[in-house]
């Protein structure tokens, strides 16, 4: 496997919590109860998966591996922005869902900054896996996508943690409110 492969199939996770959080706001604006603990294991999975492991290896391996050769730098920078607004969007999940569990009606918050996020993660993805087609087959060289694979690799607690966020996201799968 390379490096962009790696992301690729990160995305594939990421685009099965992406219809988990769009059905979730869909349900709320419906009046359909979502157990507390089914919104925080969402918003673990965005925080820990999302953000922590995937766009960390986006930040810190790939994206300046790609930007080394003088290429993408544009593409890059509206990545590196996109990010910060996914995880601005995440916050106000959060904010929003704590003030809902203390007994505030927030509801209507929570679904709209899921349905936001949800629409950002869609058309995120979408842009950055014709990015990785283009830094695939333009700039990365096999060893160096062999590489920065290996380096996402060599963290056991990393790897534990995607199989832990990918059993959530199993999990979340089965509750009754999204399999309506």
């Amino acid at each position: 496997m390379s490096a962009t492969n790696q992301l690729r199939a990160d995305h594939d996770q990421v685009r099965r919590l992406e219809k988990i959080v769009a059905k979730c706001a869909d349900e709320i604006y419906k009046g359909t109860e979502i157990p507390f603990l089914d919104l925080e294991k969402i918003t673990v999975v965005i925080s820990e998966f999302v953000d922590t492991i995937h766009h960390s290896r986006e930040e810190d391996s790939y994206f300046p591996c790609v930007a080394s050769y003088d290429n993408l730098k544009e593409e890059i920078r509206k990545f590196m922005i996109e990010h910060e607004f996914g995880r601005n969007i995440a916050r106000k999940i959060s904010e929003y869902l704590k003030k809902w569990k203390s007994g505030q009606d927030a509801r209507e918050p929570v679904a709209r900054y899921l349905r936001t996020y949800s629409i950002f993660l869609f058309d995120h993805l979408n842009k950055e896996n014709k990015f990785f087609d283009d830094a695939e087959a333009n700039v990365l060289s096999k060893e160096e996508e062999t590489e920065m694979y290996e380096q996402y690799r060599s963290v056991i607690a990393i790897v534990k943690k995607v199989e832990q966020m990918i059993a959530e996201i199993d999990w979340l799968e089965t509750r009754p409110w999204y399999m309506k």
